[in-house]
């Protein structure tokens, strides 16, 4: 084999292990490059073409609920952990318990935690800016939505950005390899509608029904609710505070998203577990995460304070 010939088989290769894994390296033009990578969009776009296989598998009562169960499962390791633990550390908790959810959210394939916090970070820092990779008054709806994440400069995990959680090894691992939980999941779905098929015929389910209603039709749902906090979180809605953004708090999306549709008040002050401030601002993250305090699972849960509080009363007020 050829000098030449060994460096494009080698330049193959890496192409084709940063098409999957994270700790590849990037060529530094490419941590900026906002060029859609139609690569990766090709198993984005079989994911929602998967959806319509309902129409060969059918439906049942069973596997709507477990599309279901998956989606609030999902959800909450989404807002509870990947966001408000992993991006904003608004409370503690075990070191095996962030490991649990960190895997609950690696199998929304919304990418490892690691990668999700330091683009949420990322996001904070430059809200709303030229530098806000989904902001939907910079970028358009589609791109805030979902064009943002399938460019190559989205793909990388940024390390300097997250170096209170960079030194967690099991984190670090499955940042890496995050592709294989929902792939475990998956596998884990078709082989329990499988055996459920002969073992309880009266659910009227089968290994390709949970697979399709539980992992695709689930994590479709699942994502596009999670980035309407992205797409229109910042379009429409309320104004309670004048941040430097644009965000809005959003009654609808705080109800798909767990309470993430509070956006304003978590823009204005996100270092809160809690982001509907007031009893009747609706925030499903925040009860779940008092359970688990009151269960001993976490603990420090951070409050919003009390001059937070006072200027929104000023501000309802004016």
């Amino acid at each position: 084999m050829t000098v030449q010939a060994s460096a494009m088989r080698h330049k193959r290769w890496m192409s084709l292990r940063r098409w999957f894994d994270t700790a590849a390296p990037e060529p530094a033009e490419a941590l900026d490059d906002a060029r859609i990578d139609w690569l990766r969009v090709v198993p984005f776009a079989g994911m929602h073409l998967a959806c319509l296989a309902v129409f060969w598998v059918g439906v049942s009562w069973f596997a709507v609920g477990v599309a279901a169960a998956l989606y609030v499962l999902r959800m909450f390791a989404i807002t509870a952990f990947y966001h408000r633990y992993f991006s904003h550390r608004t409370f503690q908790t075990s070191r095996a318990l962030q490991f649990v959810f960190a895997v609950l959210g690696a199998s929304s394939v919304q990418r490892g935690p690691l990668w999700w916090a330091a683009h949420h970070r990322h996001h904070h820092r430059h809200a709303d800016t030229p530098d806000d990779p989904h902001s939907p008054g910079q970028k358009g709806f589609w791109r805030s939505h979902m064009g943002w994440f399938l460019t190559r400069g989205g793909f990388p995990t940024h390390w300097a950005r997250i170096p209170d959680l960079a030194g967690y090894r099991e984190l670090r691992w499955l940042d890496r390899y995050d592709v294989l939980v929902p792939i475990a999941l998956a596998a884990a779905l078709y082989s329990l509608g499988a055996w459920l098929e002969e073992a309880a015929p009266q659910l009227h389910t089968s290994g390709g029904q949970l697979l399709v209603w539980g992992f695709f039709i689930s994590t479709v749902l699942l994502f596009h609710a999670t980035v309407t906090i992205n797409s229109l979180a910042h379009r429409y809605g309320r104004r309670r505070f004048a941040t430097r953004d644009d965000s809005r708090n959003n009654l609808w999306l705080a109800l798909l998203t767990f309470g993430e549709g509070w956006h304003n008040n978590h823009h204005y002050f996100p270092g809160s577990a809690r982001q509907g401030f007031y009893w009747w601002e609706v925030d499903l993250t925040w009860y779940g995460l008092r359970l688990m305090a009151w269960l001993g699972l976490v603990s420090g849960l951070k409050p919003v304070p009390a001059w937070v509080m006072a200027k929104a009363r000023r501000g309802a007020a004016t």
